[in-house]
């Protein structure tokens, strides 16, 4: 029942429960992958090339004098890049994944009535609907190695290693064909992708401790390049003679941001609204406003009520439950965490 009191808390901050370590790259042969030997640490180093000017430049009547003598110069950058040895033919991506309980539970709110709702109607969806299916489509992201990025693409075999650790030691053990699963569909099953599911899912519902260990091993020919995160450089000051292309690494090991390998896990909102052609897009990552940056869109727009605080404000404040599977979409918010207070 609707409480036309009770508003929504000015401070409400909420922890993610999925919580990744960055993964860091090591190479070695897809044959020794489970012979136990020390892989050797991909590395960052410096090139410098001489390309051409080959972006979109403006340039008529007068200028264009001066555009043509600009084309015809070289154009000299200094990047960052990673490579496997000439005598690896394999990436390892290692990280571990904390799976939390507590989700719905706020980190910080100024109105306890609020709180108060806010997780009775948590609660109520536990004990409904449960996080099996919230618990699935992120085991299946784990299994297909979305998490790879552009490092999935064109490997010829990809092998996913999953352990469940308890005291340093694995309990439970799962390996997958990244492969075979699809990355537009979330609906595979499998026993050991349900075993997997069943251990987020206690991990979610605080039932047990949950901490993942996952390997993912990717051939993809010796000496190529792989892909670590790419830093984003707010202040680049003078530009001159800087590089431009800046690639993540713990201290001198290629890696991927934690942020990014958050990105991958929480992939799997297949119920925001879309048109005709957003058909073939699949799962968009969890997002209050099912924001897409590579295509400069957000697909739950407030105005047609899909968006995040739409939707909670509906259930907690007006007791109006949405449809299931934007039920889903708020839990997987919960889930990734972040401040939602209403401000002033």
């Amino acid at each position: 029942m609707a409480n036309n009191d009770l508003k929504t808390a000015s401070v409400l901050a909420f922890e993610r429960k999925l919580d990744p370590s960055d993964a860091l790259f090591s190479a070695g042969k897809w044959d020794d992958r489970n012979q136990g030997e020390t892989w050797a640490n991909v590395t960052v180093r410096e090139k410098s090339v001489r390309g051409t000017i080959s972006h979109r430049k403006a340039g008529q009547g007068a200028g264009a004098a001066k555009l043509s003598g600009e084309i015809e110069s070289p154009n000299p950058q200094t990047i960052d890049t990673a490579t496997l040895p000439n005598s690896a033919d394999t990436l390892r991506a290692r990280f571990t994944l904390r799976v939390l309980g507590g989700a719905g539970t706020p980190s910080a709110c100024n109105n306890a009535a609020y709180q108060a709702k806010l997780q009775a109607t948590v609660q109520d969806y536990v004990n409904t609907t449960g996080f099996a299916e919230l618990a699935r489509r992120y085991a299946t992201n784990l299994a297909n190695g979305r998490f790879l990025w552009r490092n999935r693409m064109g490997a010829e075999q990809i092998e996913i290693q999953v352990r469940q650790l308890a005291q340093g030691v694995a309990t439970q053990c799962w390996q997958f064909d990244a492969l075979s699963f699809s990355l537009r569909h979330l609906d595979t099953s499998s026993p050991e992708l349900d075993a997997l599911a069943q251990a987020i899912e206690h991990g979610l519902s605080g039932q047990s401790h949950t901490l993942l260990e996952v390997i993912a091993y990717a051939r993809i020919g010796d000496g190529q390049e792989v892909y670590p995160s790419q830093e984003l450089i707010l202040d680049k000051g003078d530009k001159k003679g800087q590089k431009s292309k800046t690639l993540y690494k713990v201290g001198n090991v290629a890696a991927l941001h934690s942020q990014k390998i958050g990105n991958a896990l929480r992939t799997i909102d297949t119920w925001y609204p879309r048109g005709e052609a957003d058909e073939d897009l699949g799962p968009i990552a969890v997002e209050p406003y099912g924001s897409v940056t590579s295509q400069g869109k957000a697909y739950r727009q407030p105005r047609d009520k899909a968006d995040f605080y739409n939707l909670l404000d509906a259930w907690v404040l007006k007791g109006k439950a949405p449809e299931i599977g934007d039920r889903h979409f708020v839990m997987a918010t919960l889930i990734r965490g972040g401040v939602f207070g209403e401000k002033d």
